[in-house]
């Protein structure tokens, strides 16, 4: 029975994204000719190609990793290539979901945790996520955030498992998919205290050996870094009076602070499943720019918070950000309406993950067996006693 009820929370997510797959798709690819253009470049012998990539062309604010990603398309048609990746980005969104499913029930392993009402929790969550991934993976076709947040689960999951080095590789490959994904990096501190400084060496090793060879190749490249980009009447931006026509000095750095911040207090609180959501609020409310498939990783934020960080059957925050970020784009009539909702909603949700109080499950203390084998902080996973555990209780999370 508990497999038919997998089988049937799968059935009805797959049939859910193909629905918005077919839906968005013929209007898709928005961004995809940015990829297109950076791979081609990175991969030619072009003056302005190579490792001199980023010095000419700030305006591909893409990682290595996802142009490298986007190199696989490149022996077929530009539109076949283009539906390839959508089609493919399209999946690991499902993917996400199943790990995210898998990575609350280590969390709540051995507590006791009612993992039907888990797989009802991230299904209905799921439902929120899909539309707002579809914006990001099929009509946006943005490669570098799908791949960004992608290795975000990953790394996420591999915080659960108790897995220090795999928690660097995955941050680090995001940030090597996009650079805004730096604001996840307090992941790390949700590790055994022990683990921190292998797994930060790990993290800034991989993230310079993918960023480092285009500085040394090529010392314009720090231009990049400075690349702006219209303030838009939308922006949460308006509401703190800045009137910059593009892109203030200060807010990238502002941005990546106020994200490393907020995840290190997340942490500090015992809270690390609202790191995500925290770091896609500082880059909501900060970023000029206003593009829907932003949201997606709010959505991401959300659904870690709703299935791991809290117990309620009903995951509202997914809701609450779907109705709000994207329902609030398509409906609102003015843009300081809109941005004002951005802000309400990035004010409210951050005061509410970090200061409302929540339900803490406390868990067996682990042995020393436990302990050598990797047990995570706070909510880890264990290994031996309750490692033997586990795989019935992924079957309730979606396998």
């Amino acid at each position: 029975m508990a497999g038919l009820l997998v089988r049937r929370h799968h059935v009805l997510l797959v049939a859910w994204t193909v629905l918005w797959f077919f839906l968005v798709e013929p209007k898709g690819g928005f961004s995809w000719h940015y990829l297109r253009q950076g791979e081609q470049l990175l991969f030619s012998g072009q003056p302005d190609g190579g490792l001199s990539l980023y010095a000419h062309h700030p305006e591909l604010q893409i990682g290595p990793v996802s142009l490298a990603a986007a190199r696989l398309t490149a022996p077929f048609s530009p539109y076949t290539g283009q539906v390839i990746a959508e089609a493919v980005s399209s999946a690991l969104g499902l993917v996400m979901l199943v790990l995210v499913g898998r990575t609350a029930a280590l969390y709540y392993l051995g507590t006791g945790t009612n993992h039907r009402r888990l797989q009802q929790r991230v299904l209905i969550a799921g439902l929120a996520f899909i539309p707002m991934w579809v914006e990001v993976s099929v009509r946006f076709a943005h490669l570098d955030d799908v791949l960004a947040l992608f290795f975000t689960a990953l790394a996420a999951h591999a915080l659960a498992r108790g897995k220090p080095v795999q928690v660097a590789i995955f941050l680090a490959l995001a940030v090597d998919s996009k650079p805004w994904a730096i604001a996840f990096a307090p992941l790390i501190l949700a590790l055994p205290r022990p683990a921190w400084l292998r797994t930060a060496l790990w993290f800034c090793a991989l993230v310079a050996v993918a960023w480092l060879p285009f500085y040394l190749g090529n010392l314009d490249t720090m231009a990049a870094a400075k690349f702006t980009i219209p303030n838009q009447p939308a922006s949460s931006l308006r509401w703190f009076g800045v009137t910059d026509p593009t892109t203030p000095w200060w807010d990238r750095p502002t941005q990546f602070a106020l994200g490393l911040g907020l995840g290190g207090i997340a942490v500090w609180r015992g809270r690390w499943p609202a790191v995500v959501l925290l770091g896609a609020n500082a880059r909501v409310l900060l970023d000029p720019s206003v593009y829907t498939y932003y949201t997606a990783s709010i959505l991401l934020g959300t659904l870690l918070w709703d299935a791991v960080g809290q117990k309620r059957l009903v995951p509202w925050w997914s809701w609450i950000a779907l109705a709000s970020l994207y329902g609030g784009t398509l409906l609102l009539p003015s843009d300081p309406a809109r941005g004002f909702v951005r802000l309400a909603f990035v004010v409210v949700s951050t005061a509410y993950v970090l200061l409302w109080p929540t339900q803490q499950t406390r868990r067996p203390r682990p042995s020393a067996d436990d302990q050598g084998q990797g047990q995570g902080h706070g909510h880890g996973s264990g290994r031996g006693r309750l490692g033997r555990r586990r795989e019935r209780v992924l079957v309730g999370a979606g396998r």
